[in-house]
């Protein structure tokens, strides 16, 4: 059973782009938010859930299972996967 996988990212991010790319390559079933299309206390309360996984709140980060990576780790994200 695949591990659950949860995405907080920006529109108009490159990185978070070529992450949501290879997770549809691998064919793997993600959640992701993309955080600044929200905005008032939707936006507040999902960037203290990102800080809560990410203190630096950067993006994107990627929750996979119980791992967080940060960025585009293609090979990070393989290994969290099992693949």
């Amino acid at each position: 059973m695949q591990k659950p996988i949860n995405m907080y990212t920006l529109s108009t991010c490159s990185h978070c782009k070529a992450t949501r790319k290879f997770l549809d390559d691998c064919k793997v079933k993600y959640e992701f938010t993309d955080v600044d299309l929200l905005e008032g206390e939707e936006r507040a309360a999902i960037l203290e859930d990102v800080k809560k996984w990410n203190p630096r709140c950067s993006f994107p980060t990627i929750i996979i299972g119980d791992r967080v990576i940060v960025g585009y780790r293609e090979d990070e994200i393989k290994e969290a996967l099992g693949l």
